[in-house]
């Protein structure tokens, strides 16, 4: 099964902050990290530490929740992040499948 993935980057905390979607979660990474796009805004704002992803299982509602936080505040954002990350180390992805 190929989910979705819903994530949040970010340069330092509180720093500037990028939401994302993807399929492929590790690869998109990896793009972020190696700056694959160097004009990207990632890339230019050097945001590439995972803090927050959620999975989901339709890629049409991945892509739903991706669009929802772009339009949230800030401070939603940050509060999402807090609630299970308040330090905003970088999380690691595991893979139950």
């Amino acid at each position: 099964m190929r989910y979705g993935y819903v994530y949040i980057l970010c340069s330092a905390k509180n720093g500037t902050i990028y939401t994302g979607m993807t399929s492929d979660l590790a690869a998109r990474l990896t793009e972020h990290k190696n700056r694959a796009n160097p004009k990207s805004f990632t890339a230019i704002h050097n945001v590439t530490r995972l803090v927050w992803f959620e999975r989901h299982d339709l890629i049409v509602d991945a892509i739903a929740r991706e669009k929802a936080i772009k339009k949230w505040k800030r401070e939603w954002k940050i509060a999402l992040i807090e609630e299970n990350n308040p330090e905003w180390r970088e999380v690691t992805i595991e893979y139950d499948d």
